[in-house]
């Protein structure tokens, strides 16, 4: 699949790369997994003068002498002996940059932590020691969510403050997603719009895997998804299992119940015998996996609320994949299909709802988009979209 979109992303990354010729700039590039965020790394900073450096489940020595071979290939920077702490390498590189210019991306950079805890605290010493004098062009991209926002948000972390620029890479907006569809499938109905919206919510692995596969109807979406070596049948576990950790299999419950309906906290917890609150704060707030829905235009400390998953693919992967895993396990993936086909119109009427509140927000007219429903929940208004400057509803 060709290259699409993120021209702002880019002209922001070419930006604090020229201020980065005269002072160094530490730039801080987030998003989840699969949203492409190495390729628009590699797109922006093509050829020579950028040196990527992987953080892989290695030993920190083993690490090292990775990167060490990466320098020296890359941007033609040898390091002499048997560097073993990343410390000295990093060292290195800043002393190189006082010299002359160049870009490092550190990719996975949350890993890190893994491997040395310490590594942090080693960098916000060398860059407050060098950065004045430095040329670099340092940039730490990461998509752990919750492990990124630790390193860099939280006060007591040594790398606190320190970036210059921090940016969030986003799935495509509504406009490029039918862009792409268009290329692929000039004929392509309002149907496999939404599906495509619905599998990929603006993913760019997920629609290059679709587009590549070159299943651009509703009906070859779906049979990709429940194919023996589909890519999506692991693919929530696969995303979520390192954010959870030991807990994973309460969120992944929890997650379960939202996307199958069970929206209020008192159903969560009756469903689960026991307090979610915590949880439930932790992924609207920490992982940022869900969010707290109040009808639009009600007090923000109001009790009618629900909650629902942000993800179009994690709300699709918790309501039609997760709960089946043992059709999954035992290949009766024709099942799988059937089930999804059965409950598809049912599902998608939300999934409509999302779309059209996420096309209202992108037009740049609304300062307000959701939806409204009563206490009793049964009067409903489905999208509600409101300009508060202009006081235009």
């Amino acid at each position: 699949m060709k290259f699409y979109d993120r021209k702002e992303e880019m002209e922001l990354l070419r930006r604090n790369e020229r201020q980065s010729r005269e002072h160094a700039t530490f730039t801080v590039l987030m998003g989840r997994r699969r949203i492409g965020k190495t390729t628009l790394l590699t797109h922006v900073f093509p050829g020579k003068g950028m040196v990527y450096l992987f953080v892989s489940r290695d030993s920190e020595a083993l690490l090292c002498r990775k990167f060490q071979r990466a320098l020296e290939e890359q941007i033609g920077l040898s390091v002499y002996g048997d560097v073993t702490r990343f410390r000295d390498l990093f060292e290195i590189i800043m002393k190189e940059s006082v010299r002359r210019h160049f870009t490092v991306v550190i990719d996975e950079f949350q890993g890190l932590y893994r491997i040395n805890p310490a590594i942090f605290s080693d960098i916000q010493d060398l860059w407050d020691r060098y950065h004045e004098e430095s040329q670099l062009n340092l940039i730490a991209c990461g998509s752990i969510h919750s492990l990124m926002k630790r390193i860099f948000e939280d006060r007591s972390e040594p790398l606190y403050g320190r970036p210059t620029s921090k940016m969030t890479l986003r799935p495509f907006r509504i406009d490029v997603m039918k862009e792409i569809l268009r290329d692929a499938n000039p004929t392509y109905t309002p149907e496999d719009l939404l599906c495509f919206y619905m599998l990929t919510g603006g993913v760019a692995k997920y629609i290059e895997l679709l587009i590549d596969a070159r299943c651009v109807t509703k009906d070859q979406m779906l049979d990709y998804v429940c194919r023996p070596d589909s890519y999506f049948l692991t693919e929530g576990h696969d995303l979520l299992v390192n954010e959870f950790q030991g807990e994973y299999s309460t969120y992944f419950s929890i997650l379960q119940l939202i996307a199958g309906g069970m929206t209020r906290r008192r159903e969560i917890d009756s469903a689960l015998q026991k307090d979610t609150g915590t949880y439930l704060k932790n992924l609207d707030e920490y992982y940022e996996l869900i969010s707290k829905q109040r009808p639009i235009l009600s007090k923000p400390g109001g009790k009618v609320s629900a909650y629902e998953i942000r993800d179009e693919f994690l709300r699709f992967w918790f309501r039609f994949i997760y709960p089946y895993q043992t059709l999954v396990e035992r290949g009766q993936l024709q099942l799988l299909r059937e089930n999804i086909e059965r409950q598809y119109t049912q599902f998608s009427g939300r999934t409509l709802e999302r779309y059209f509140q996420e096309k209202m927000m992108e037009s740049g007219l609304f300062t307000q988009v959701g939806n409204w429903w009563d206490r009793q929940g049964t009067n409903e208004i489905d999208v509600v979209a409101i300009n508060e400057f202009s006081h235009e509803l």
